[in-house]
């Protein structure tokens, strides 16, 4: 048997019809870019999240950058954020031309460790970005305790947790600004890159629109410096056909997760552990195992290939030395990029396919 290890096609041929009315739709309406199908999507996506704003952008990662701008994030400021995960907080906090300040994660979750980001407070940190790993959300209780007390401003990194929840709070909610990516793979994923950013606050909200489109609230006329980091119509109008699915997507994530851990019970590996008051979408459904890279090959040579999340923490990239991240700086990531394996998570996993991954692993010799 081969299992892809993603697989967001066979999303795809199961609203074949529904994304082909709507394509056509947007194509023939000719509002290609912040068209009617934006300003819809903006209005379901901040009331999923728990929120009263919307702003569709570019990508994931560009509604990281637009949020810092947004909070007038810029050179002698520091943004922590966590060293195991994509490079997107730190990228945007660089762009800003800010200081990155990496805090180390839970050895359980794997999500920011709020005791961490404690340690790296300083009077020129001027805010936190959690990441909600994998499809659960970081401690939010605890880092806005924080932001409390030092003032700070809080901007979820979302991109792997939409649906995600903490005590019935959503994802997105809890933070100043929330970050929301659709890039295809993600648990809801456009046909293309995307992003939205959410929000509470009215006059963020009228700041986003503007920095999203040259810094403009009227034709030609800049108040602000902004970027062009506009949503195309024809990627909400897919968006929006899948919207109405993603709840049941994700709690078919969750079922395969749970059918992960009972076959996988009893092995000497870990398998994910979930926070109190969490709901896991389970973006990444990850073990670890000190023979990782082993029973990687063992599962590829069996028709199940992997991708590991991340083989390189950020403080350790090239792209960070100047930084002066060292080897043993942040021993809990490091050793998650040593031991870490994602396997295949997606709704449209078979149970069938599900049980041959765990009966495979099962087989290894650890």
């Amino acid at each position: 048997m081969k299992i892809p290890f993603l697989n967001p096609v066979a999303q795809s041929h199961s609203l074949k019809a529904e994304l082909l009315a709507a394509v056509e739709q947007s194509i023939m309406a000719g509002q290609f870019i912040l068209g009617p199908n934006v300003t819809g999507l903006e209005q379901e996506i901040a009331r999923y999240s728990g929120t009263r704003f919307g702003i569709g952008v570019n990508s994931g990662s560009d509604a990281l950058t637009l949020a810092l701008r947004a909070l007038e994030i810029g050179p002698g400021d520091e943004v922590i954020t966590t060293p195991f995960t994509y490079i997107a907080p730190a990228e945007s906090i660089h762009q800003m031309g800010a200081r990155i300040v990496f805090a180390d994660v839970d050895p359980r979750t794997f999500i920011m460790d709020p005791a961490a980001v404690a340690r790296r407070i300083t009077p020129r940190t001027r805010a936190i970005i959690p990441v909600h790993l994998f499809g659960q959300m970081a401690p939010m209780a605890e880092l806005q305790a924080l932001a409390r007390q030092h003032k700070l401003a809080i901007v979820e990194d979302c991109a792997q947790a939409i649906g995600a929840t903490q005590n019935g709070q959503p994802a997105g909610s809890q933070g100043e600004l929330g970050c929301f990516s659709f890039y295809p793979t993600k648990n809801l994923g456009a046909d293309g890159d995307g992003g939205m950013i959410v929000t509470q606050d009215e006059a963020l909200s009228k700041k986003l629109r503007m920095l999203r489109v040259h810094g403009i609230e009227r034709r030609y006329h800049h108040d602000l410096h902004g970027f062009n980091s506009r949503l195309d119509d024809l990627q909400a109008a897919i968006l929006r056909v899948k919207l109405p699915h993603l709840t049941a997507w994700n709690q078919r994530r969750a079922a395969l997760a749970e059918r992960y851990n009972r076959g996988l019970a009893g092995l000497p590996l870990h398998c994910p552990q979930v926070a109190a008051g969490n709901g896991h979408v389970y973006h990444v459904y990850a073990i670890l195992t000190a023979k990782r890279d082993a029973l990687q090959e063992h599962l590829a040579q069996n028709g199940i290939p992997t991708l590991i999340y991340y083989p390189v923490p950020l403080h350790l990239q090239k792209v960070y030395a100047d930084l002066g991240g060292k080897l043993g700086y942040l021993p809990v990531a490091e050793e998650l990029s040593r031991t870490i394996l994602p396997l295949p998570m997606y709704p449209e996993l078979t149970d069938e396919q599900a049980d041959y991954v765990i009966q495979i692993i099962r087989g290894f010799a650890f």
